[in-house]
């Protein structure tokens, strides 16, 4: 019984380290495929979000996709489908992709809160100088 669990486990890591797919010849780099799946990934919460406005600016998102980086559909799906059939390399591109896209997202938070702090600063100069002309106005 030993015997045949240590067969298994030694065919599954072979099996692990095994290629499936042989690398397509128009393999997409993996910074390159990082870059696209995190463009991809903020196209697909675009079109959840704001479908209309991509239409009504006749956005395609994977037409976009596609043209910003120069590739077209079977060179995303075979270089997807070949990382893929790599576990651990995948599992990489998409942390990367995720750490990526946390990294966006927490600059674009600041840079709101920045933006916001700007408003009302604004604001309460506006506010002030309001006040100080209707303190001259009520001046005899």
């Amino acid at each position: 019984m030993r015997f045949l669990a240590i067969i298994l486990i030694f065919f599954s890591f072979t099996a692990c380290n095994e290629k499936l797919l042989e690398e397509p010849k128009n393999l997409i780099p993996k910074e390159r495929m990082v870059e696209i799946l995190q463009d991809l990934a903020i196209v697909n919460a675009a079109k959840t979000t704001n479908l209309q406005v991509l239409r009504d600016n006749g956005v395609e998102p994977m037409d976009y996709i596609f043209n910003k980086y120069s590739i077209d559909s079977l060179q995303l799906v075979e270089s997807d489908r070949y990382y893929a059939s790599l576990p651990v390399e995948y599992e990489k591109i998409y942390k990367e992709v995720e750490a990526n896209l946390e990294r966006d997202a927490k600059a674009l938070e600041d840079q709101k809160k920045i933006n916001d702090s700007l408003r009302v600063a604004k604001e309460k100069i506006k506010r002030e100088k309001e006040k100080a002309e209707k303190a001259t106005d009520t001046l005899p």
